[in-house]
């Protein structure tokens, strides 16, 4: 594993995207990303990524701070204070970023990895405006993902909306043209949470696997079944991004508490509660077991 050393001393355990897919790639598995808008969250990722003994990818999504849930400037520092102080790999990643102008700013903040998503604009614009984020990412030694299709609405953790499928064609032309690092496909997932169960098109993604140099990734992660996970993992998912049902457990572990409960009882039965859910999502990501 090749580690990150910056200008502001060593970063041992602070890694790219294209390090922690590397592994992925030989261990024919994937990665777990996981938006982390809070202490309590991150938490929960590192403690179970750590117990599992492999890297992870912690993410912070524009649309989270569009939300008012967290601001970038306020998240990036301590997501790479605690992934400097993880035993493990650990990707600081900028999950869904669709005005450079933002993306720019994380760079500049030190995140080691950035989504550019251009999935809502022209194509032409979307092929100009990644290839422009893969050179300002080079600069900073960063990596980058990108999207052709679309999995509808961004990470704001609701119901999860109709995705434009991945044409293969136009994901082998868009890899090749921008040089991006890894490349977010659409396949039959969704952001948010499903209101029935999703129906993956396995051979639209087997096909793109085999046009494809780079790694590939799923959005739309929580709520796929694990034999789906597996199979999609088989045809060349490196990497999964989940936020939504490890939220969820959250809350459902939140809800249940007495009512005199105080606040810091609430982060810590909702940080056990996430911790269990990422422990069970990583063991079928790294493992291909299915626990069902």
């Amino acid at each position: 594993m090749k580690y990150i050393n910056t200008e502001k001393g060593d970063l041992e355990m602070l890694v790219t995207l294209k390090d922690v897919l590397r592994v992925a790639e030989a261990k024919k598995c994937a990665i777990g990303s996981f938006n982390t808008p809070n202490l309590a969250s991150m938490r929960a990722v590192i403690s179970a990524a750590e117990k599992q003994n492999m890297p992870v990818i912690i993410m912070h999504a524009q649309v989270h701070e569009e939300m008012g849930i967290v601001k970038m400037d306020e998240i990036a520092p301590i997501m790479l204070y605690m992934a400097d102080r993880a035993s493990v790999p650990v990707c600081v990643h900028l999950d869904h970023g669709t005005d450079i102008s933002y993306v720019k700013r994380g760079l500049d903040l030190g995140f080691t990895s950035v989504m550019y998503d251009g999935s809502e604009i022209d194509k032409d614009m979307n092929y100009a405006n990644t290839a422009m984020v893969v050179e300002m990412a080079r600069r900073c030694g960063a990596s980058v993902e990108a999207e052709i299709g679309s999995m509808g609405a961004r990470e704001g953790g609701g119901a999860g909306s109709e995705s434009i499928y991945t044409d293969p064609d136009d994901a082998k032309k868009f890899a090749e043209t921008t040089g991006i690092d890894a490349l977010a496909c659409a396949f039959g997932t969704a952001h948010g949470i499903y209101a029935k169960e999703p129906k993956l098109d396995f051979e639209r993604l087997e096909k793109i696997g085999k046009m494809v140099n780079i790694p590939l990734v799923m959005h739309g992660g929580s709520g796929v079944s694990p034999s789906d996970y597996i199979k999609s993992i088989g045809f060349g998912i490196r990497k999964v991004n989940c936020y939504t049902y490890m939220a969820k457990a959250g809350g459902d572990a939140v809800s249940k508490l007495e009512n005199n409960m105080l606040y810091h009882d609430i982060e810590l039965e909702a940080t056990k509660a996430m911790f269990n859910d990422v422990c069970k999502t990583l063991n079928i990501f790294t493992n291909l077991k299915n626990d069902e």
